[in-house]
């Protein structure tokens, strides 16, 4: 099925994080915009996560370690892995998904803090 992301209906992850979904069978897509600024705080998910930055730098806390993320990197968060970050500059992030985020798709984010 074809999508084009500026179509989709955007949705707030969390305060500056905002994103447009796309959910296959297995996979939840999502195109995240980032402010300047924004801090994602420390949470865990069952989901493993491909984090994929498409633009700007990001401060990514993996399981107490810092990495530095730019245009081009790609980091794969295990499921489970208590993780948090903050955007050192505007981004933009294709954040890869497995299950499917239901709890996106429901509007219900209950991130499970550590």
């Amino acid at each position: 099925m074809k999508h084009t992301v500026a179509a989709l209906s955007p949705f707030e992850i969390s305060k500056g994080f905002t994103a447009r979904l796309i959910h296959s069978d297995t996979m939840t897509l999502a195109y995240v915009d980032v402010d300047a600024g924004a801090d994602l705080p420390e949470h865990s998910h069952h989901h493993e996560q491909v984090l994929n930055m498409l633009e700007g730098r990001f401060e990514l806390v993996v399981s107490g370690r810092a990495y530095t993320l730019e245009a081009g990197d790609v980091f794969a968060i295990p499921s489970n892995a208590p993780h948090s970050g903050r955007a050192l500059t505007k981004c933009r992030i294709l954040d890869v998904f497995n299950p499917i985020r239901e709890d996106f798709r429901s509007g219900n984010v209950a991130y499970s803090k550590r």
